[in-house]
């Protein structure tokens, strides 16, 4: 990797450029899922800068502008090469590029009374060769505030979603818009519509393979390594995994050091189990216990020194001080098995979600801050200017990761192990002083009145979770229901509260029957041992339920988290689980009861975790991803 951070020409491939499409970015949240259905549907194709030349495309088979978090008439927003519009390459904009695509040809973009985030059902004309093969009626993923207002010229509608037009099409140029992201699973039917655009109007072929993706993998990391020495840290969740098996078939065994921290943030016996895991694999891994130095750990930001963790709140500041954490460990280590800091470089598992979270250079150069993953602090891209980090994995997503592991011949409870994120149970603890309570929460508790009935309650919690919406970050009041347990119901509230209430990105289900009267009461919260423990406690029992089920494979994955509301009771907190249906890890849908979870292990869940002393309620997430991200932190 050049000192630049940037990928090696091996990641990139090669073959014919005609039959390769170029996906220029806006900063898109789904940028590189773009890219990543693009590639399993066999087609290579490389996410270059929204305003790369018009010279630098001209062999490209076909051209996608993804969408982004910008509005097209602001001053500052990111532009393409004006000649792009001249260009005579089937073209595809998406949202962000879908307004681009107007507003060049002459029509008009506005932000309306309305704006949408999450799954609608839209009218679709099939005559259009987007949309051939489809019924009329289509569920698509909406997340945008601005709209088209008038058509240019040339250009006819080929979907709306109510009075908001939807799609537009030029069939006789070649170039589609599409206000939805076909991209992302909450599409229903995007695949096809991305196979119609690449197949059926672009007329490229079928020519990219896993056998590529891995040859490019293992090429890459014997040219970004070179001759130097590699330091791996494998927490032993699929992606750390199956870099330490890739590095281990491209460098001889004496470049290579596979390293497990214990960070004090882990799930119950998980250093000892990831140990055993990999050994049988035959990676020998050197285990360190460094929970005391990331309880006390300390970072600065700017020139400023950050309170130690355990004294932290914000979980921006959270994610931030555990990077740079392991990074300081990293450093012990070198010394440690005294190695020459100037000749090693750090292997990370990062995978190309995370990036475009962390709103990285490598994934996107305008994306928005989501969140900072651990594996992208500043002082990680210190090190990636350097030229001292490698990450073979940059450039796929969970499912491409595990069709890999797969191929490397990993055991299926391995490649099938539910994610866990870096930080681990520390950014699955909510963290306050106080409760959280703008100026307009009593106004905000007014507008929710319109959502309740006879049998559903709902309540404005005092507490804040992290939310994607339109393409940028939220950080929004989360939302409860109580009373009957009538799935179909909620999860229809849990859709249209954030849609029509910005403030609001995530909404739970609270177990345990009506509420009168809405708890604003919190315990106040640090990420402190004993705070760490209980959530430890709760996450093991619920994870104990889904094994015995058999549930860790049919639901992608059950975040466990501690929040600060006590309902009532002095020094509780309460424990939300998210389960969650996904295949591309940036989107997806709450596991429905009754459908893809039976309510019987539900309520067992229930009642495990609320035999954990100190817990007051148990809640269930409602929330499709967008509006919520998957973490809640």
């Amino acid at each position: 990797m050049s000192k630049e951070g940037k990928l090696s020409p091996a990641i990139k491939g090669s073959g014919e450029l005609k039959n390769k499409v170029a996906i220029l970015d806006a900063g898109a949240q789904y940028g590189k899922v773009i890219d990543r259905r693009v590639r399993n549907l066999l087609v290579r194709s490389e996410i270059l800068p929204l305003d790369t030349p018009l010279k630098e495309l001209e062999g490209y088979g076909a051209i996608i502008i993804s969408g982004g978090p910008d509005s097209v008439y602001s001053p500052n927003s990111p532009k393409p090469d004006p000649n792009l519009f001249k260009f005579k390459k089937p073209l595809l904009g998406i949202c962000y590029g879908m307004q681009l695509i107007n507003q060049a040809y002459k029509g008009t973009v506005e932000k309306k009374a309305t704006r949408e985030d999450g799954q609608f059902e839209i009218e679709v004309d099939p005559s259009t060769p987007f949309f051939n093969g489809l019924d009329t009626r289509q569920s698509v993923l909406m997340s945008h505030g601005d709209s088209l207002g008038l058509i240019a010229p040339g250009f006819r509608v080929v979907a709306k979603s109510n009075d908001i037009v939807a799609a537009i099409a030029d069939d006789k140029r070649k170039i589609y818009g599409v206000q939805f992201h076909p991209e992302v699973d909450l599409t229903d039917n995007g695949v096809e519509m991305l196979s119609n655009f690449l197949f059926k109007i672009a007329g490229l072929r079928k020519t990219y393979t896993l056998e590529d993706k891995l040859e490019e993998s293992i090429k890459y990391i014997r040219e970004a390594v070179g001759k130097r020495q590699v330091l791996a840290f494998v927490s032993g969740g699929v992606d750390s995994t199956v870099l330490a098996v890739l590095l281990s078939k491209a460098l001889p065994a004496n470049q290579v050091h596979v390293v497990h921290v214990d960070t004090g943030f882990m799930r119950k016996d998980e250093s000892s189990g990831v140990e055993k895991a990999l050994r049988k694999i035959g990676i020998n891994m050197l285990v360190i216990d460094a929970a005391k130095q990331f309880y006390s750990a300390r970072t600065e930001i700017d020139g400023i020194k950050i309170p130690p963790l355990s004294k932290v709140t914000d979980p921006e500041l959270k994610r931030r001080i555990i990077g740079d954490t392991f990074v300081k460990v990293m450093e012990r280590v070198i010394d440690n098995l005294k190695l020459n800091p100037a000749n090693t470089v750090l292997a990370q598992g990062t995978l190309r979600p995370d990036l475009i979270e962390s709103a990285s250079k490598l994934a996107s150069s305008k994306a928005a801050v989501i969140k900072t993953h651990h594996n992208d602090t500043e002082l990680v891209r210190q090190l990636r200017n350097d030229g001292r980090v490698i990450e073979p994995l940059q450039q796929l997503h969970k499912d491409e990761v595990r069709q890999l592991g797969e191929k490397l011949g990993l055991p299926t409870d391995l490649v099938w192990r539910q994610p866990f994120p870096g930080p681990g149970l520390a950014i699955r603890l909510l963290c306050s002083t106080e409760p959280y309570i703008t100026d307009d929460f009593e106004d905000i508790v007014k507008l929710l009145k319109e959502f309740e009935d006879n049998e559903i309650k709902v309540h404005l919690l005092p507490v804040r979770t992290v939310g994607v919406q339109g393409d940028g970050r939220s950080y929004s009041y989360l939302v409860g229901l109580s009373g009957a347990a009538d799935w179909p119901k909620l999860i229809g509230k849990a859709r249209e509260i954030p849609k029509r209430i910005h403030s609001v990105n995530r909404v739970v289900y609270i177990f345990g029957g009506t509420i009168r009267q809405s708890p604003l009461g919190i315990t106040p919260t640090f990420p402190s041992i004993d705070a760490i423990e209980q959530l430890r406690a709760a996450d093991a029992r619920v994870n104990a339920v889904l094994s015995k089920h058999g549930l860790n494979k049919r639901i992608s994955q059950v975040p466990v988290v501690s929040f600060p509301l006590n309902f009532g009771i002095e020094g509780n907190r309460s424990i939300g689980i998210r389960p969650f249906i996904t295949n591309d890890f940036m989107t997806g849908a709450p596991a429905i009861p009754g459908v893809n979870i039976d309510e019987a292990i539900l309520n067992e869940i229930v009642d495990e975790v609320l035999s954990v002393p100190g817990i007051s309620k148990v809640v269930y997430d409602l929330t499709s991803k967008p509006p919520g991200t998957t973490e809640w932190e």
